[in-house]
């Protein structure tokens, strides 16, 4: 039923409903055809495909396929068929890092093909509310869940508020792998997505979940980006530190968001990480009570 086949499933209007991870002027722009789809090898057991959304992670071997995360519906047949290129098996389980679209847009395909979707309890109740049963995770936790395939130790952690109120990390404990979600991204500055109970506390948390899971050699797969090691992560959430104590001291004088803006909190960082503005607003409204 969910062998590694091209589905040729057609467009819904749920599945139009999940590419809401993008903007409604990117969406119009996007020609899925045009997406590239790749698969890349990080070690071990473990790959992940790029296209368009956050990074897929897999786990490969006899056992099958577990896969993390599935991007946007109208790129599922295409993202299986990749799957399928470097692996015979059914995928066994999916699972989403978190609620947003460009991470959960595959949902409805992926449970139409009798795949288990797991995420945390929270993912599932915020799901709910826009996708149909078919498309909403089957096993929810709350805490540590380990599954034992491909002679691999898979743990999903479930973190704190931080990317949004339902994030979760993947460990791949044999082939030393993390992968992060949107928590951890190497394009940009964070998003703490406050709508969906995202927290600055949290995501430094988190981070500091990661930094501890993670030796020298540990590979770490963000949601958008490249893999990464754990220096990486300690200069992400260094960075995070430094950009919101300037904040924090910088609304404790009473100054309004533009003062704070002009005051170039994030500007050191801003060529490698680009356009501050999501996570200004974020931090504003976190020192501020506002949003």
């Amino acid at each position: 039923m969910n062998k590694l086949t091209r589905l040729g499933i057609p467009l819904t209007l749920t599945a139009l409903v999940l590419i809401a991870g993008l903007s409604s002027n990117a969406q119009q722009n996007v020609d899925w055809d045009s997406v590239e789809i790749t698969t890349h090898h990080v070690a071990g057991t473990v790959h992940y495909v790029a296209g368009q959304g956050g990074n897929i992670g897999l786990s490969i071997g006899n056992d099958g396929v577990v896969m993390i995360d599935d991007q946007f519906a109208p790129l599922t047949d295409r993202i299986v068929a990749a799957i399928g290129e470097i692996s015979n098996g059914n995928i066994r389980f999916l699972i989403n890092t978190h609620v947003h679209g460009d991470h959960t847009g595959g949902n409805e395909n992926m449970g139409r093909m009798g795949v288990p979707i797991l995420a945390q309890d929270r993912v599932r109740l915020r799901l709910a509310e826009r996708l149909p049963p078919v498309a909403l995770p089957s096993i929810t936790y709350s805490d540590t869940t380990t599954i034992h395939l491909n002679g691999e130790e898979i743990r999903i952690l479930p973190t704190a508020p931080g990317h949004t109120d339902g994030d979760s990390f993947i460990h791949f404990r044999n082939s030393d792998v993390l992968h992060l979600g949107d928590v951890f991204r190497t394009v940009a500055f964070p998003v703490i997505d406050r709508n969906n109970g995202g927290t600055l506390d949290g995501t430094i948390d988190a981070l500091g979940l990661a930094i501890g899971l993670s030796g020298p050699d540990t590979k770490i797969v963000p949601g958008h980006g490249v893999v990464s090691g754990r220096d990486d992560v300690i200069e992400f959430r260094d960075m995070i530190l430094d950009v919101s104590a300037k904040v924090s001291a910088l609304v404790a004088e009473g100054k309004s968001y533009d003062e704070v803006v002009d005051a170039g909190p994030t500007t050191i960082y801003e060529s490698k990480w680009g356009d501050p503005e999501r996570f200004l607003t974020a931090l504003y409204a976190e020192f501020t009570d506002e949003g």
